[in-house]
């Protein structure tokens, strides 16, 4: 009997000890070894630096023999690793980490439990799914929680032995909700409306009522134009103008339309892969037409070309996966598990489209603003119905009227071509750059290409030009050395052009040979008796037909004709895909060198993020995955990015690095909470995601401070309060002109030039034309960015130039800031403006007219000290001006108390969001 309950005892006592000792000692690489790998071992056995041949970055190298021979992780046996023995070695030569300090007992002790353990390898939290089902932590009534996202934050701060803080003020929830959401603040009737609203609902009104305001896309559009590196010029030296702003406006209207994100996200990377594209999809593919382009003259196009497409895969990877990509191009990632060639496979999805850095950003949709989309219609239309059958359009629509003029026109014989719309070009071809609707630079031997010309029925070609020296011009077929169809002569048209623009333009026409077809169509330049640098200005060409449709209707009909053809498109350069035949083959560069060529790979993802079904995928399979369900890292990172505009700070703060260099993230359960709600239950909704947020008790706390929080979160970090951080530079700008009340409301449009002072202006040749009116007092997002020469105010409070993708902008805190705001024409104008207002509204009682208008800078009630300190400057500044400074300014009034607006303006609560 005592041998059968030893035998039964012994393998339960020996189970209860296996899974005591596993319960309570298993070690997780994530929590416990990841962080030592990082920190002490990463930098020399990782991805660039594979010292001895032992890499830790992939579980299939770290277990693989190094140099020696021999693993240096055995699992199971740690006593036989020679990792182990080499963090235990007494020799400094040969104790790791080289030349640096040795690992703590502990920390070596936990890793040999983990090799005992079986060095079991963990994906990074950021690679792993998050769980749908996450429970909801308890937390008391009491703290009066609304959401999830209360549970969480509350919870964590139960862990810290911290209490939320109470709800703020309604007038400072108001304030930071309309900052938040619009960007622009509350008017003295929109504090006194709510208020008044004593219903339970008063708060998530005002939420609904800004959501829904034209003005939310305006806001949220400027953090994702930083991501997108928006900007009106293409970058490098020359950084001539791109007329891209289309690309702005359809963002505005996506956020305004609340476009669920997956839809947002495909119609960027793939819009013109959907079928049957519609314009919008095509402008939102200008996503990644705002990569820099180099328009100097001699420089590689192929060159630039690559570059442009490496740097859509660092900023797809970036703005959609928090990872940072762009050093793969060189190799293998330091830390994460992403291989060298991973960054090929995927730079393969962006290989194939069309553009190769040419001055004219081909392709290109051409669209029309309302006054000339209407005109266009009506000419279309009234033509089409006096038209013969066989040359009418079968239907005149909305959708790419452009296309439909265009057909007409050439069907009809009007064939006439800008010159800058060539298809290839020789290196020295260069546009003119104050409009860029000419080439110049035209030397001897260079050349210009249109592919795919139809001459059948085509005589002659003429040529709008301009020359101060003459020149000559072949017209070949098919290449620069193909059969000569034709030649011609340009004659000398003037003897300068000033401004770099010729004040005289002749016609030059070529007769050409019979051509059948369409042929590629080269135009060869060379010198006539002078050799010069700028041989001749080219304007546009005609191809000029036998027997052209037009001459068999009536002037009346030509002249409309005529009038369609100079109405002027808007030119937005987009994403197209080569045809099959025209497919690019896409190879490993050794070292990132694009001369370097390796190893040829086919388009997919790094094997650490999943895997594509598809044989061949393309750019449409990517941004379908970015948005599936198997991407665990999408819907993490876009409202970890909400969150940083709501809060100032992420839940992971490295908002473009998720990776295992990345900052932890203070909640993880309530990022994944946040993230699944997202995708499964808001459907993508960014305004419902915004709303979820606000509504929140976390979010609407005070932003006040103990002792106690101070030091146990420090940078709030945990949501002890609410947040405090300074506002961003158009909120600062727009602030200012929504109180003077100067703010052009206006949506949408050409970008605006404020006012700049002449010396930055000037330099490198004027670029910036004062915008007229109220055009100049339009939001900030509308402002004209020029990466060489941004919008100086702007950058000195912290926007990005947009060079390249900014996923966080870094808060900055200097004087420079605040003689911005005392000396910028910009403030100053708005200063005076809301001056002349006051005194307009209270002119015998201007210590009330402070107190009132101080309420739109601090939402508050006014501070009885802070409205005796302005009054005084005021009547202080008034007896100056009527007295010694009195031929400073012709009304002291006015001059008194602009220096009051002025001074509120620079308050630390106008640049403050509580």
């Amino acid at each position: 009997m005592r041998k059968r309950m030893l035998l039964f005892i012994f393998p339960v006592a020996a189970g209860l000890f296996f899974w005591t000792w596993h319960g309570e000692e298993q070690v997780s690489y994530n929590r416990d070894i990841r962080p030592i790998i990082n920190q002490k071992c990463i930098s020399c056995h990782g991805g660039v630096k594979q010292s001895g041949g032992f890499s830790l970055l992939f579980e299939s190298e770290a277990k693989m023999p190094t140099e020696s021979g021999k693993p240096a992780i055995i699992p199971g046996k740690a006593h036989a690793s020679e990792m182990v023995s080499r963090l235990v070695h007494e020799d400094p030569e040969m104790r790791m980490p080289l030349g640096k300090d040795p690992l703590s007992p502990s920390e070596i002790d936990l890793i040999k439990k983990w090799i005992n353990q079986g060095a079991n390898w963990e994906k990074h939290w950021a690679y792993i799914a998050p769980d749908k089902n996450i429970p909801l932590p308890t937390v008391s009534p009491d703290l009066h929680p609304t959401n999830g996202i209360d549970h969480f934050v509350f919870g964590k701060l139960a862990e810290m032995d911290l209490a939320p803080n109470p709800p703020a003020s309604k007038e400072i929830l108001l304030r930071r909700l309309a900052l938040d959401i619009t960007g622009i603040p509350p008017s003295l009737e929109d504090y006194a409306s709510f208020q008044a609203d004593r219903s339970p609902d008063a708060y998530e009104k005002a939420v609904d009522r800004l959501l829904d305001s034209p003005h939310f896309g305006e806001k949220w559009a400027a953090f994702w134009m930083d991501l997108a590196r928006y900007a009106d010029s293409k970058g490098y030296e020359k950084d001539l103008h791109r007329e891209i702003w289309k690309y702005r406006d359809w963002l505005i209207e996506a956020f305004n339309q609340d476009m669920p994100f997956d839809k947002f996200t495909i119609a960027q990377l793939a819009g013109d892969l959907l079928p049957n594209p519609t314009e919008r999809d095509l402008l939102a593919t200008a996503f990644h037409r705002n990569t820099m382009a180099n328009d100097e003259g001699g420089t590689n196009d192929e060159e630039f070309r690559v570059a442009a497409v490496m740097e859509r895969v660092g900023t797809t990877f970036e703005v959609w996966q928090g990872t940072t990509m762009a050093c793969v191009q060189c190799h293998s990632h330091p830390y994460d598990p992403i291989r060298h060639e991973d960054f090929y496979k995927s730079l393969a999805f962006f290989n194939n489209t069309r553009d190769k850095d040419l001055y004219n950003e081909q392709p290109k949709i051409f669209t029309y603003e309302p006054e000339d989309r209407e005109k266009v219609g009506q000419l279309l239309k009234w033509i089409n119905e006096r038209l013969d059958p066989d040359d009418r359009l079968p239907e005149i629509s909305e959708q790419f009227l452009h296309r439909q003029k265009e057909d007409l026109l050439y069907n009809l014989g009007l064939r006439r071509v800008e010159a800058e719309e060539f298809q290839d070009k020789s290196r020295f071809i260069e546009l003119v750059g104050h409009d860029q609707a000419s080439i110049w630079q035209v030397q001897d031997s260079s050349w210009i290409m249109f592919e795919q010309v139809d001459l059948s029925n085509v005589s002659s070609i003429s040529l709008g030009y301009a020359s101060l020296t003459g020149a000559k011009v072949e017209i070949r077929l098919d290449s620069i050395l193909g059969k000569k169809i034709g030649e011609g002569t340009f004659g000398v048209t003037g003897s300068g052009f000033p401004a770099n623009r010729p004040e005289q333009w002749k016609t030059l026409t070529v007769p050409i040979q019979h051509v059948d077809g369409k042929r590629d169509l080269y135009y060869y330049f060379k010198k006539d008796r002078i050799f010069a640098q700028d041989l001749v200005r080219v304007d546009w060409l005609y191809y000029q037909e036998k027997s052209p449709r037009k001459d068999r209707y009536p002037r009346e009909l030509q002249e409309k004709l005529n009038a369609l053809q100079h109405v002027k498109p808007i030119e937005t350069p987009i994403l197209r895909e080569l045809p099959e035949n025209q497919a690019r083959k896409t190879n490993v560069f050794e070292r990132g060198d694009w001369r370097t060529k390796g190893a040829e790979v086919q388009a997919g993802i790094p094997e650490i993020m999943g895997t594509l079904s598809e044989a061949n995928p393309d750019r449409m399979d990517l941004a379908t995955w970015l948005v599936g369900d198997e991407n665990p890292l999408t819907a993490r990172v876009m409202v970890n990015r909400i969150w940083e505009q709501l809060f100032g700070f992420g839940l992971v703060e490295s908002l473009e690095d998720f990776g295992s260099q990345g900052i932890p993230p203070t909640h993880p359960e309530l990022l994944d909470w946040l993230a699944v709600t997202f995708r499964d239950e808001l459907n993508w909704s960014v305004k419902s995601l915004i709303k979820t947020i606000v509504l929140s008790t976390t979010y609407r706390q005070q932003s006040t401070v103990s002792d106690e929080k101070l030091k146990k979160d420090p940078y709030n970090h945990y949501l002890s309060r609410g947040s405090r951080t300074r506002l961003p530079a158009e909120t600062i700008r727009d602030q200012a002109l929504a109180i003077s009340g100067l703010l052009n409301p206006a949506l949408k449009g050409p970008s605006v030039m404020p006012y700049q002072p002449e010396h930055i202006i000037s330099f490198g040749g004027k670029f910036w034309n004062k915008s007229e009116g109220d055009a100049a007092y339009r939001r900030a997002v509308y402002t004209y960015w020029k990466r060489t020469h941004p919008y100086p105010s702007m950058v000195t409070f912290d926007n990005p130039s947009r060079e390249v993708c900014t996923s966080r902008r870094i808060r900055t805190n200097t004087p420079l800031q605040s003689l911005v705001l005392l000396n910028d024409p910009v403030f100053l104008e708005a200063a005076t403006a809301w001056a002349e207002r006051i005194l307009d509204e209270y002119e015998t009682d201007v210590k009330t007219g402070i107190e009132k208008n101080l309420q739109l800078i601090t939402a508050q009630e006014p501070d009885e000290k802070k409205v005796a300190v302005l009054h005084r400057l005021y009547e202080e500044s008034l007896a100056y001006y009527q007295e010694e400074g009195a031929h400073l300014d012709e009304d002291p009034k006015l001059a008194a108390m602009r220096l009051v607006s002025n001074a509120m303006f620079n308050l630390d609560e106008f640049v403050t969001r509580r």
